[in-house]
């Protein structure tokens, strides 16, 4: 069996990954980090990118991080950023429709209210699709 390490991936409304992988590549400031298990201890800022954990040589799980920090110690790995998204849980159609209908809405100002939440739907359409976009140049 393989040396494994423990990784937390959080964002700031919920964990959205804790379980045990082979290996953790992450957006680093500086650049592209690979961490294994036993890696000595590390903190660094995150760019905005794809965070890919190998789980085993079957499986390998990808997500979208905005940005964030990146603390490794030698048993585990915890990924902070304030957007964290899963790869397989976007959907790119309905991120389109939501960004189709909160642009409907802003060009139509008809309220605070409602141009404030357009505003943020607006911003999380735009979020999943770039991600989406991040994911795919990473694929190829």
């Amino acid at each position: 069996m393989a040396m494994t390490v423990h990784v937390d991936i959080v964002s700031a409304e919920a964990e959205i990954f804790s379980g045990l992988a082979e290996m953790v590549i992450a957006p680093a400031v500086q650049g592209e980090v690979g961490i294994l298990p036993n890696h000595a201890p590390y903190i660094t800022g995150l760019s905005e990118g794809a965070v890919r954990l190998k789980i085993n040589n079957e499986r390998e799980e990808s997500f979208y991080v905005d940005g964030g920090l990146l603390e490794v110690q030698p048993h585990k790995v915890t990924v902070l950023s304030d957007t964290a998204l899963r790869a397989h849980d976007i959907d790119e159609k309905a991120a389109l429709d939501a960004k189709q209908r909160a642009e409907k809405t802003l060009s139509d100002k008809q309220a605070d209210f409602e141009y404030a939440k357009a505003q943020a739907e607006l911003a999380e359409a735009m979020l999943q699709l770039r991600a989406i976009d991040k994911l795919r140049k990473i694929k190829k």
